[in-house]
């Protein structure tokens, strides 16, 4: 691995932007996708804890998650301009309990996040309104859950399959961890708690955190923050492979430093990664290529990439 990158913005797609947060802080940052230009945009004046994050380019909109205090109901998920101007929260306090990873779905304009001590998969219109609950894993457990196996953390959308994933983690570095996918509307007749349509796709992971998807290739990518050699990785298998056929994930990415946050550059081929140690990764779609672009940033959670002109930057 390099050491961080010093090249020119434009040699490296400063067309683009990547925004993350810092957990320990209560930031939100943006840099180029060299790492230049990095610059703190907001800083929460109370210890939020921020995790998931969004951006919406055409809105010109900011979405993240706060996950608040992990034992009380008061989660929430606020949206702001690009620059950090115009503050609001637009899912309020024990609507959602702890919010993790967060996923704009721009056909339906639609937000889908995952409710981790919550223990529910879950979804809303891009002001807050309509709040649904998609799938309930708690099996009748108060909440906050007690069982992290219950636990739901990171999430993808696929739309041309017309289906969610989900990570549920489990407890720290057990190999209980699991990866779901479910279609995006509850069959009739079911519930959030008792629908019959959900899928194991993988078990057994360390701890999986945040998903992504490659539409082009139909590829799903994941982080896991679980001890090596499987954890604190980056991780990827198909799509749409039969159960029967299903291979293990390939490791792409190794030597995380607690790995949480990914998000994907689709049309550069490229992804951005997280972790808890502080620092942003660049690497290739197969995992080569791996730049370290910033570190001792705090402790970073979310990352969000986006296309940007000069007008919009």
């Amino acid at each position: 691995m390099t050491t961080p990158a010093s090249t020119q913005s434009a040699r490296n797609g400063a067309g683009g932007r990547i925004f993350f947060l810092d957990v320990a802080g209560s930031r939100v940052l943006s840099a180029n996708p060299d790492g230049s230009d990095l610059k703190t945009i907001l800083v929460e004046k109370r210890k939020e804890l921020p995790d998931g994050l969004a951006a919406d380019l055409a809105a010109g909109h900011l979405y993240w998650t706060r996950m608040g205090n992990p034992t009380a109901n008061d989660g929430s998920i606020v949206r702001s301009d690009l620059d950090g101007q115009n503050l609001k929260t637009i899912v309020p306090q024990g609507a959602t309990f702890t919010p993790k990873q967060l996923q704009l779905e721009k056909n339906t304009r639609k937000l889908y996040w995952c409710d981790r001590e919550g223990m529910r998969v879950m979804r809303a219109n891009l002001d807050g309104s309509g709040i649904e609950t998609l799938v309930d894993t708690s099996q009748g457990d108060p909440r906050p859950g007690p069982d992290a196996t219950k636990w739901c953390v990171g999430i993808a959308v696929d739309v041309e399959g017309g289906k969610i994933y989900w990570t549920q983690k489990g407890p720290d570095n057990a190999d209980k961890g699991r990866i779901f996918s479910a279609h995006f509307e509850i069959p009739p007749g079911q519930t959030p708690a008792n629908r019959r349509d959900l899928e194991l796709v993988y078990g057994g992971l360390p701890e999986p955190i945040d998903l992504e998807i490659d539409p082009a290739t139909r590829t799903l990518y994941w982080t896991d923050r679980g001890d090596p050699p499987r954890g604190n990785t980056v991780n990827r298998a198909p799509l749409d492979s039969r159960e029967a056929k299903r291979k293990d994930p390939e490791i792409i990415f190794s030597h995380l430093m607690e790995g949480i946050g990914l998000a994907l550059d689709r049309k550069g081929g490229r992804m951005f990664i997280t972790d808890l140690g502080g620092s942003v990764y660049r690497a290739k779609f197969d995992g080569s290529d791996q730049k370290v672009l910033l570190f001792t940033q705090g402790n970073l959670t979310g990352i969000a990439y986006v296309e940007m002109t000069a007008k919009d930057q």
